[in-house]
């Protein structure tokens, strides 16, 4: 692939589909905004991650929820090798 070509994998998704993210619920104890976060973050693009934060955050969900071990969304993905970008959307939406 040419270096001025930008790769595109899949179709770009509408608000419905991102919102889809909100209805997931845990089937253990994790708490609901930990899940859906983690659950958006493995299942949408970095562009529709930052959707699905506005989303979120409107509809009054805890960024800063954390599971029985004390570990927030930051901690839990701060290790994976694409994490940076999503935790910089985390962070900013914190601070906004």
């Amino acid at each position: 692939m040419r270096k001025d070509k930008q790769q595109v994998i899949g179709d770009e998704i509408g608000d419905e589909q991102i919102k889809l993210f909100l209805a997931v619920e845990p089937a253990d104890d994790t708490p609901p905004s930990l899940h859906k976060l983690v659950k958006a973050y493995r299942g949408l693009r970095i562009d529709d991650f930052e959707r699905f934060v506005a989303f979120f955050i409107e509809a009054g969900y805890d960024l800063h929820a954390k599971d029985a071990k004390g570990q927030d969304f930051i901690a839990q993905i701060q290790d994976q090798r694409n994490a940076q970008e999503y935790i910089a959307i985390i962070q900013q939406a914190a601070n906004a």
